[in-house]
């Protein structure tokens, strides 16, 4: 199981932190912490924060301008960042923290919780919203991630199914199989262009004999067997179309 991360809203005064749930899927507000006048000891405080939650990876909020230029405040944080990253000897991700505040507020508002509150829990809700716009980030690159092995994983399969043939001019083609039927005793293996240039080619097959005793692939000159061969390779592929494994797979 992946660790769970933990985020920091750092402000001047306090700090709000929020870690997320054992999945990774949602983001929890936390306590707030309210800075000493030493540097060392807020970083010490919050690294050792980050060991008891048992976190891998420590998310903190970049104060910027709303231009998304760096402000006296953005300088101040970085510093703070680095001292921390050293003393928790964790992986630290920054996340733009410019409406964080913002939403919190507007959380607060419709929770109906009172002014003289708002300071108590205003940062630590801040920080549930930099810990969850990391996690969105974190779950679409994830995402990402695995659509293209899936791609990966479909393009070395079309590759493996890929055969050259050569015709009676010599010119060697590249053909995709696409499937391999018994008829009456005797098996067809059907093809079709990998890489075919014109609609008309994207529809046409190419069907052979094989010969399984020496390996081969052996043209049908037949052209009533070639239509009846034909026939029951669009039955039995209709049938797959149809079947309950295929839908399944649909499904999928």
């Amino acid at each position: 199981m992946q660790k769970r991360a933990i985020a920091f809203d750092i402000g001047d005064k306090r700090i709000g932190v929020a870690v997320s749930d054992p999945f990774n899927e949602y983001a929890m507000p936390c306590e707030t912490y309210f800075r000493t006048k030493s540097l060392q000891t807020d970083v010490n405080a919050l690294a050792k924060l980050a060991k008891d939650k048992g976190v891998g990876v420590i998310v903190c909020g970049m104060p910027v301008n709303y231009d998304g230029s760096e402000s006296v405040q953005t300088v101040k944080t970085r510093e703070f960042i680095q001292a921390l990253q050293k003393a928790a000897d964790l992986p630290v991700e920054l996340e733009d923290e410019r409406f964080t505040t913002m939403q919190a507020r507007e959380t607060q508002l419709m929770g109906g919780v009172k002014r003289e509150e708002r300071k108590k829990t205003i940062d630590s809700i801040a920080a549930s919203y930099i810990l969850e716009s990391y996690l969105s980030r974190e779950k679409n690159k994830k995402r990402e991630v695995e659509k293209m092995n899936e791609e990966k994983e479909l393009y070395e399969d079309e590759e493996e199914r890929i055969i050259e043939l050569e015709d009676d001019e010599g010119n060697v083609e590249r053909f995709l199989h696409i499937g391999t039927i018994e008829y009456r005793g005797e098996w067809y293996c059907f093809f079709q262009k990998a890489e075919p240039e014109t609609e008309e080619e994207e529809d046409e097959v190419v069907m052979f004999r094989l010969d399984k005793d020496n390996e081969t692939l052996l043209p049908l000159e037949d052209e009533q067997l070639m239509d009846e061969v034909f026939a029951e390779f669009c039955h039995q592929y209709e049938e797959f179309e149809n079947s309950e494994d295929a839908m399944r797979l649909e499904q999928e």
